[in-house]
């Protein structure tokens, strides 16, 4: 729950903001971190020492559902000359240390990022004759904090965010989210470590599409040429009832060009997805202690039983972390105020950094395979094969339901151990994916080799990478890219698949790129090659034995 103040008022935990001649005695007083952004926001709107501002009436280190503690709204009159129109502008607090006290984020120094590095903006076009902001773009922004939170997955500037339902719960054609760097806001050196802002920019379905198959960058590039679209600020405009594509037919050409020299910028995606391993029956228990992630687990037996208690103890002995380890900003690797973070942290568990007894890995080749997937997964299945595969690059589904991926890789992909001559192959922490007969009070707060909980019913990484989105009528997907085509090897099924035969299925899977056209479920199958993908609703994947 939130509270409509503004922000000079006295709140509840928080004092007014003061300016940047604040006397010491009151500075002194005032979080740091929170002090720091608010002098970026006093140099850009001097006129606006107290704006208006949603504020979390419980905050979220104080058991409350809302990671931002606070969101300002300040009034930009623009550019006319500039084709740039009065907006409002939001600027969160929360994302980044505010207080250095370890209250929600672990201080690290003040050379790396500050919290997770960044805050979020957003630009909303000021509607005739509107005298207050609207407050629902400080709620679409907790949605999105709420995700970086609960899944450690920062975002950068290109990043893409399928949110399947008007940003303003309308009936607008803007549905869906782009993220650049605020073109006003400068990074703040705080005494907690640096924040850049990221400004959410709304778009279109198609807009979004041509993301996916192309890459965020160049179409953000695109709707700055249009001013109606965004303009050179990006602005967003629920009213807007046209894409880029219908103003400026040419700019589709461009999209086609970009694809076809560049291929696609996305990696990898969170999806409801599955498989299962075709090549063992489901009742042959020789050797349980190959990943199978499946829809009917296998049970253990007893010397499994007790192999796995040791191994969990060694385990624990080795990690010794709290059940749930407070936010880790050290895990974006090389960030500085001038250069992005890796995103191959974002498609990788945080756990791969964590030491994990060998005995719990293992490669394992497959002799068949059968790949599930949800219709929305399914539909970028040839985005995989014709923007990252023929262009000698890999594609990662990651689980939204346990840390489980399944990676698509092109020969000579760096890191890959799937081959030629086994092109299917599991690989992880064996552990993870198995079902375990007992429950946590048998093992005092139990964790995983990596500092993770365990779950009551099965020995499986407690993170969810993604809850659902407020008012969405759907789940959200977060599209995350990955500039470098190194990928990693935790609980991980890899396909390699050659030039010859992605060229087969591209055929093969020519309707999918029509999804509205069939009915689900729908299977695909190669006898010859072993492999068989099924698009299946999403019910199924919402069964708790996935």
């Amino acid at each position: 729950m939130a509270e409509l103040r503004p922000s000079g008022a006295p709140g509840p935990t928080a004092p007014p903001a003061p300016g940047p001649s604040a006397p010491p005695a009151f500075a002194s007083l005032f979080p740091p971190g929170l002090h720091a952004i608010y002098g970026e926001c006093r140099r850009l709107y001097p006129d606006q020492p107290n704006p208006l501002q949603v504020t979390a009436i419980v905050k979220y280190w104080l058991g409350g559902p809302d990671p931002l503690d606070y969101v300002s709204m300040y009034r930009n009159v623009g550019s006319p000359s500039a084709n740039i129109p009065e907006h409002w502008h939001y600027i969160s607090f929360g994302l980044s240390d505010l207080y250095g006290d370890s209250r929600v984020h672990e201080f690290t120094g003040t050379d790396g990022p500050s919290g997770f590095g960044f805050e979020l903006t957003f630009r909303l076009k000021r509607e005739t004759g509107e005298s207050a902001p609207p407050t629902w773009p400080a709620e679409l922004m907790q949605g999105l904090a709420r995700y970086v939170f609960q899944s450690e997955n920062t975002f950068c500037s290109g990043d893409h965010v399928s949110w399947h339902s008007p940003l303003d719960n309308s009936e607008s054609r803007i549905q869906h989210m782009l993220l650049t760097e605020d073109p006003q806001m400068q990074p703040v050196q705080t005494p907690f470590g640096v924040v850049t802002f990221l400004q959410i920019v709304g778009v279109c379905t198609e807009e979004l599409h041509a993301a996916q198959q192309w890459n965020g960058q160049g179409i953000l590039e695109l709707l700055r040429t249009v001013p109606v679209a965004g303009g050179p600020w990006l602005i967003t405009d629920m009213r807007r009832g046209e894409t880029i594509f219908e103003i400026d037919p040419h700019l589709q050409e461009r999209v086609d060009k970009g694809i076809e020299t560049d291929g696609s910028n996305l990696s990898g995606v969170s999806a409801k997805c599955a498989w299962d391993d075709l090549s063992r029956p489901p009742e042959d228990d020789e050797d349980s202690r190959s990943i199978c992630i499946s829809t009917q687990p296998r049970r253990l037996s007893g010397k499994d039983t007790e192999q796995i208690r040791e191994t969990l103890r060694r385990g624990l002995e080795i990690n010794n972390k709290p059940v749930l380890p407070p936010i880790n900003p050290q895990r974006q690797n090389g960030f500085t105020h001038d250069r992005a973070p890796s995103r191959k942290d974002s498609l990788e568990s945080d756990s791969s950094t964590a030491v994990i007894p060998h005995e719990l890995v293992r490669t394992r080749q497959l002799e068949s395979v059968h790949l599930k997937f949800n219709q929305e997964s399914g539909a970028l299945i040839p985005l995989c094969l014709r923007g990252r595969l023929l262009h000698g690059r890999h594609f990662t589904y990651k689980s939204i339901t346990g840390d489980m991926a399944i990676t698509f890789v092109s020969t000579g992909v760096e890191g890959a151990f799937a081959t030629e001559e086994h092109p299917y192959a599991a690989h992880g922490p064996w552990l993870q994916s198995q079902a375990a007969p007992w429950g946590p009070s048998e093992l005092p707060a139990p964790q995983a080799p990596d500092g993770t909980g365990f779950s009551h019913s099965c020995i499986t990484t407690a993170r969810l990478l993604l809850r659902r989105a407020p008012r969405s009528r759907s789940v959200t997907v977060v599209y995350l890219q990955c500039p470098v085509d190194k990928i990693c090897s935790h609980s991980q099924l890899q396909i390699l698949l050659t030039e010859e035969f992605v060229e087969k299925m591209l055929e093969d899977l020519e309707d999918l790129t029509s999804p509205e056209e069939f009915k689900l479920p729908k299977e695909y199958s190669w006898p010859e090659k072993k492999l068989k993908v099924s698009i299946l609703p999403d019910v199924v994947f919402d069964s708790p034995l996935h």
